[in-house]
């Protein structure tokens, strides 16, 4: 086969003057900024791109004088003189350069090799205080900008050199292999039907016609008051320095600084992790979360896990923090326990117990930036509220990590007592696959629970947007016992709806009670008196809720609900609360219950005056009475009504 002619041959773009290059750039910068906003990365941002293609449009210039005379050479062949695409006018050299950078500019950066000129930050142009994006187009322009951003750099390259530039195949071709790609065919293969190509001369795709907006004002006060507090303090700090003595004085028995501290070290060290052997829980004298064993299919993941540590004790400005009432939200004191390591949906979960605290590490799966931290109480815990952590919650869906004890699962619909539950498949890990969180449509038409069967016992938890689900029980205060039987499963359905009042409260177990039976007045039936407390992990915000059942009433209503109170717990087994209720023929009584413990009930004011031995009371009143209620126990000490 013989040599193709030199003359024949696809030749790069003259190189031109400085001065010739530097007028293409301003002739045809719109054109120009416009190639180079297509070609970059969407995954940039629009405010991004719109900055990254005007910076390289004008580091497109050349650095020094090569070429531009009157009679311009290529291969010994005379160059051709007119048009945009002709070698004099310098269009196509810089727009090659400019093409070129936008697609280094979407290579991955890594430290094995130098950085690309088109990967290095941008100088100029800089915009403060504002965010910049093109015009927004029509549905047409939007459903292809979502296009674009399925294809590879090469391939929007060469979709924009046959679209805004008009060039043909092989002349595309020729300049995408100019511009270094590796596979030019393929690149203009991936480029589509050229159908819609006019759209790309939209106002949408436009980077020098501007939209303008501020940035977010909030954070930028509070980076301008920091860094006046930053800047002060160093001076501060700075003064004390060049004191004699250094300083404040002798350190005395302090550490050394964090940086040197062993202890804080180790406790941001994986390999001081704390694993526990996956059968300790069978033998321990504890069974909480410190007898979990590392599980996870990331668990080995050094790098996963070191980052994890140090988000965990300096987490900073991409990271959402979250944390159950009175939980701290400090560093690790020493090297914590791992519970869990594993890709969880679209995240890479991380799961650490301190002995005080489970955390909780989420980052995006595909390393984008941001992360989640949350870190919830659980100290005291022990098999009945050590049954399960939240994994993720994606969609109304919550995936949950049962313990290593749990050898079953089911879903159950509180509000369908009588209704099998759906048995759920645990993976080798322990995890449950996605299950619908408690009423996902945001109205009470359901709500979903999770039966975890092990170690003797079938427990019932529910999420209540926290880490560690609640465990859900019935009886007698000190008497608790888990939601089995159908009496206490009807309970439970009429008493569920009113969970969401101690939402992300830092809720360890909930307990429904019913204290009372009360006949109503005229006939109209029997009404039934529930109380349910919902315990925290602080232990001192406890909140109790009294109830009230009319007959045939699907939900019960809240007659009384208080926080920090001792009443119906294990302290104070106890409870009086009364309501204002409608009888079928219109007249309005004051219906009021307590305990077993009451001998007697009264009520005073709003124009009501009665009393009854026992611990139910029933007196006729008028519409909205306000009526205060008191009761005296069998020791013959007064009680007062819950508020």
């Amino acid at each position: 086969m013989t040599a193709p002619d030199t003359a024949t041959r696809p030749l790069p773009p003259l190189t031109p003057g400085l001065e010739q290059a530097e007028a293409a750039i301003v002739e045809h910068y719109p054109r120009l900024v416009r190639l180079a906003y297509l070609v970059l990365p969407p995954s940039l941002g629009r405010n991004r791109r719109v900055l990254t293609a005007h910076s390289l449009t004008q580091r497109a210039l050349p650095r020094g004088r090569r070429g531009g005379g009157d009679t311009a050479v290529r291969g010994g062949v005379p160059a051709q003189r007119g048009g945009l695409e002709g070698p004099e006018s310098g269009y196509p050299y810089v727009r090659l350069r400019v093409l070129r950078a936008a697609l280094e500019a979407g290579v991955p950066f890594t430290f094995r090799a130098l950085p690309l000129r088109g990967q290095l930050p941008r100088l100029l142009p800089q915009v403060w205080g504002l965010r910049l994006f093109p015009r927004s187009g029509g549905a047409e322009e939007l459903a292809l900008d979502q296009w674009l951003t399925t294809l590879s750099g090469p391939g929007r390259a060469a979709c924009v050199l046959r679209a805004l530039e008009g060039l043909a195949e092989p002349d595309v071709l020729r300049v995408l292999a100019d511009a270094g790609v590796a596979n030019p065919t393929g690149a203009v293969a991936e480029s589509g039907d050229p159908a819609h190509d006019a759209l790309f001369a939209s106002p949408e795709f436009d980077p020098c016609v501007l939209q303008a907006r501020p940035t977010d004002l909030l954070r930028r006060r509070r980076l301008t008051r920091a860094g006046i507090a930053g800047a002060a303090a160093l001076a501060v700090c700075g003064a004390l320095l060049a004191l004699p003595g250094g300083g404040w004085g002798a350190d005395g028995p302090a550490a050394p600084p964090y940086a040197k501290n062993a202890v804080a070290e180790q406790a941001l060290d994986p390999g001081q992790l704390v694993r526990v052997a996956p059968t300790l829980w069978r033998t321990s004298s504890r069974t909480d979360f410190s007898a979990w064993p590392a599980r996870g299919d990331r668990a080995d993941d050094t790098a996963l896990l070191r980052r994890a540590l140090a988000v965990w004790a300096r987490p900073g400005r991409s990271v959402v923090v979250s944390a159950t009432p009175g939980t701290p939200s400090g560093p690790p004191m020493g090297p914590p326990q791992l519970l869990f390591a594993g890709a969880v949906d679209q995240a890479v979960v991380v799961l650490l117990y301190d002995g005080l605290r489970v955390i909780r590490y989420a980052e995006p799966r595909g390393g984008t930036a941001g992360a989640a931290l949350d870190f919830a109480r659980t100290d005291g815990a022990s098999a009945d509220t050590a049954t399960a952590l939240v994994l993720s919650r994606v969609d109304g869906n919550v995936r949950y990590l049962a313990a290593p004890w749990v050898v079953g699962a089911s879903l159950r619909d509180l509000l369908k007592p009588g209704d099998s539950p759906s048995v759920l498949k645990l993976t080798p890990d322990g995890m449950t696959p996605p299950v619908p969180g408690p009423a996902p449509a945001g109205t009470c038409t359901s709500w979903n629970a999770l039966a975890l069967t092990g170690d003797g016992a079938t427990r019932l938890v529910t999420d209540l947007g926290e880490l560690t689900p609640v465990r859900l029980t019935s009886g007698a205060p000190g008497a608790e016992r888990d939601v089995t039987e159908p009496a206490e499963l009807g309970e439970w359905s009429r008493t569920a709806c009113l969970l969401p009042s101690v939402r992300s409260h830092g809720v360890r177990s909930v307990n429904a009670w019913t204290y009372a039976k009360q006949p109503l007045p005229e006939g109209d039936g029997t009404a039934t008196w529930l109380c349910s407390r919902a315990e925290t992990w602080q232990g001192t915000t406890d909140r109790v809720q009294a109830q009230f059942l009319a007959p045939g009433a699907p939900l019960a209503a809240q007659a009384a609900r208080a926080e920090g109170s001792a009443a119906c717990g294990p302290r104070e087994p106890r409870v009086l609360a009364g309501v204002l209720w409608k009888s079928k023929a219109g007249q309005w009584y004051v219906l009021a219950a307590g305990s077993a413990q009451f001998t007697s009930v009264s009520a005073s004011g709003g124009g009501v005056n009665g009393s009854a031995t026992g611990n139910r009371l029933a007196v006729k009143a008028t519409q909205g009475a306000q009526v205060d209620l008191s009761g005296k126990l069998t020791d013959g000490t007064k009680a007062e009504a819950l508020r």
